[in-house]
């Protein structure tokens, strides 16, 4: 390609390049094959619309943004400027090889063009997060902004703010020289808080306006930062993960067993009241903000939603949250499985848990599973944090506040954001999951990261998790010691016959006689009971959970209640007459048919509850005297279409092709007459918006009638021009693409 004149349209430096960049750039900016453009220099002109450079500046680094900040301290957004003079004022010999290949990144963009000489789009400051020239101009920025603010009055301060809150540019006869040096402006000049453009002009420079906005300083160099603050082995990393991990899912499944349980109602707004998390946060032991992220991790997944359940819970109204019939399925599978659905919904989950239990900007709380929480930037963050963690050594660990510094050099848009308050909640969210470990990113996550088959990410985990094992720990004081993951199998039986006392790596359990009751309730039997601690215990069962499961197995089941609808049956009369004749069962109105039979027209579940409030220890059978398990199963609602996750929708290779396969046969086919291209146009009105001059401009309305105008302009922006018509005698609006010809109205 030849060298570029000054001023040369990006229309014709499109149409120069090959079918393979101009598939790059559609593949680079998506947003400008919807709709397919008609023509090269449609394409052009969509390419520098303003809402179209905001979206390809979004997911540009410091770096690359430096650059056209550079550019645009340049005027290259009205001429051609030389590349070697973008590095004379970046002036850091260090960084010439990364601002040259910067250069070649916006040049696929189309948001730079040219070869030795290159041009900016004229919107190109639209997408820089502060006013052009606070990247360049003022690179070096004094590092000690905060004692500087704090020893300002109040004139100074008022004057910042106002810069803050609007344009970062002011204008004041205060600027220039010989202006008293006790005027607030020359005080904030003098202590660097301001800084002079000209004699009239000053701007608050961008690292005093983050001071002042309390964020983070904000990016300075044009390499990374390194926001490594510990480092550790991999499998230390892996390690901790794995203990998060497990932690997770018993989590989670104490939570499907509590909502099973316990359906809790949805508000009429959406999600759950406050006094409902605070009472699953007691029932369930879990802290209110980790329970507010396995909540919308669950829902996320499929596992709980909101509808009638079945059994219908007693007040019957509706709707509730509950476990869906896929949790059953979830509770079923291997570790691994379960992590990985978790760990995938966590990373695409378009909401952000950590607000549960804050307030917003309204002054309300955010309710869990509630619309409120509702974000698509979350998954671009959390992928952002993995991303950046990914590019580290294995190991190495960061905390928050170093992370929102890495984060926002490589998305400055995104700063507000990434401040080490929602960046820490990130990281917090990770470690719960189990994809970071001690600030460093575990294997299987990267697996996930990378897109791999669930199957390799599987077995990532599986290569992490500890073995499950088939032994624990009895201990004299009737605890039970778990010095690891249980095989399923076991771990139910032991939750059956004694309850969890503390959790973490080694859970600790407790047998107690209203354990050992329950087990028994189930139909297992004392020797069951004895046969089980003597089999899976590597310690000797201690003399006291002998007799303790003796005694509660002998004043078990005394009382029989079958159904009469359900009847209650004894073979001590005197027990019996005690137990129909307590006064909480006055209410089952119990009528005795023999010294060792009483029934009732009361249900079966009704009458044993009652009798174990009572102080009880009655047990329920079947037709055949046999002991069978009552317990209530868990309610279930239908399982939902999971939550759509946020994606972006890319055209395929193919489509690009065929896009830019079209555009060359437009360029090809025989024209009636030339038209105007849009980058010139927005050119020539900008510059008559600038000197305040009428043109007369050719036009082509939308019923494809052609008329020539003289119109006033006042500004060029997102494709349309804004303009006085003196025809009309009112300010009108032209499409850019529609202009066929803009001409002085002084040599027309």
């Amino acid at each position: 390609m030849t060298e570029n004149a000054p001023g040369i349209p990006l229309g014709a430096w499109l149409a120069e390049l090959s079918d393979e960049r101009l598939i790059r750039l559609l593949e680079l900016r998506p947003d400008l094959t919807q709709p397919p453009p008609g023509s090269i220099a449609a394409l052009a002109a969509r390419a520098q619309a303003r809402q179209s450079v905001k979206a390809a500046t979004d997911d540009l680094d410091f770096r690359h943004l430096a650059v056209i900040d550079g550019l645009l301290v340049l005027h290259a957004d009205t001429t051609a400027v030389p590349v070697s003079k973008l590095l004379e004022l970046i002036g850091d010999p260090t960084a010439e090889a990364a601002v040259i290949a910067a250069v070649d990144d916006l040049r696929e963009r189309a948001l730079v063009w040219g070869d030795a000489s290159v041009r900016v789009t004229t919107e190109a400051a639209a997408g820089l997060p502060w006013y052009p020239g606070q990247a360049t101009v003022e690179a070096a920025e004094p590092t000690d902004i905060a004692d500087r603010l704090a020893g300002i009055d109040e004139a100074q301060s008022d004057l910042l703010h106002k810069l803050l809150e609007g344009s970062p540019v002011g204008r004041t006869r205060d600027a220039a020289p010989g202006t008293p040096p006790d005027r607030p402006v020359q005080r904030l000049l003098a202590a660097g808080l301001l800084r002079q453009v000209d004699d009239e002009t000053v701007i608050l420079p961008r690292l005093v306006g983050r001071a002042l906005r309390g964020e983070l300083p904000g990016p300075v160099g044009l390499t990374p930062p390194d926001p490594v603050v510990s480092t550790t082995t991999a499998a230390d990393v892996d390690a901790v993960a794995a203990g998060a991990v497990i932690d997770l899912l018993r989590e989670v499944e104490v939570v499907l067993e509590t909502l099973g349980t316990t359906p809790v109602p949805e508000l009429r707004s959406g999600g759950l009241g406050v006094r409902d998390v605070k009472r699953l946060t007691k029932l369930t032991g879990i802290d209110e903000s980790r329970l507010g992220l396995i909540l919308e991790v669950a829902a996320g997944a499929g596992l709980i939603a909101t509808g009638m359940p079945e059994p219908e819970p007693h007040d019957g109204s509706g709707p509730y949250w509950a476990p869906t019939v896929a949790a059953d399925r979830f509770l079923e599978s291997p570790t691994a499985h379960k992590w990985h659905l978790l760990a995938s919904t966590w990373l695409d989950l378009p909401g952000r848990p950590s607000l549960v239990g804050s307030r917003g900007p309204d002054g309300k709380p955010y309710a869990a599973l509630s619309d409120s929480l509702y974000s698509t930037a979350a998954p671009l963050d959390r992928r952002l944090l993995l991303d950046m963690l990914a590019d580290l050594p294995p190991g190495a660990g960061v905390d928050a506040t170093q992370a929102s510094r890495a984060m926002i050099w490589r998305r400055p848009r995104w700063a507000v954001r990434l401040q080490p308050g929602p960046v820490g909640a990130l990281l917090t969210e990770a470690h719960a999951i189990g994809v970071v470990g001690r600030g460093a990113i575990t294997t299987p996550a990267r697996a996930l990261l990378a897109g791999g088959e669930g199957d390799d990410v599987v077995k990532a985990m599986d290569k992490v998790l500890p073995q499950p094992i088939d032994h624990f720990l009895l201990q004299a004081d009737l605890t039970v010691v778990v010095p690891g993951p249980l095989e399923r199998d076991l771990a139910e039986q032991l939750g059956a016959v004694a309850s969890v006392e503390s959790a973490g790596a080694a859970m600790v359990y407790r047998v107690s006689e209203a354990s050992i009751r329950r087990a028994l309730d189930t139909g297992r039997t004392a020797g069951e009971l004895h046969a089980f601690f003597a089999r899976h215990s590597k310690t000797p069962v201690p003399q006291g959970l002998t007799y303790l499961i003796d005694d509660v197995a002998r004043r078990h089941g005394q009382l029989r209640v079958g159904m009469a609808a359900s009847f209650v049956r004894c073979e001590d009369p005197a027990l019996l007459a005690q137990a129909i004749g307590a006064p909480a069962m006055e209410q089952w109105e119990m009528r005795l048919l023999a010294p060792t039979v009483a029934v009732s027209q009361a249900p079966i579940s009704e009458v044993l509850a009652t009798l174990r409030e009572a102080g009880f220890a009655p047990a329920a059978e079947d037709s055949t005297g046999t002991i069978v398990d009552l317990r209530a199963r868990g309610a279930r609602v239908p399982a939902l279409p999971r939550r759509r996750a946020y994606r972006t929708q890319s055209p395929t290779s193919q489509t690009l092709g065929a896009i830019v396969a079209v555009l060359r046969k437009v360029a090809a086919a025989p024209s009636s007459g030339m038209r105007l291209d849009p980058t010139v146009a927005i050119t020539q009105l900008q510059e008559a918006a600038h000197t305040q001059a009428s043109v007369v401009i050719g036009y082509v309305d939308p019923a494809g009638v052609a008329t020539q105008r003289v119109v006033a302009p006042i500004n060029v922006r997102g494709g349309q021009l804004t303009a006085y018509d003196p025809a009309s005698g009112r300010v009108r609006e032209f499409a850019i693409h529609r202009v066929t010809s803009v001409v002085s109205a002084d040599s027309a």
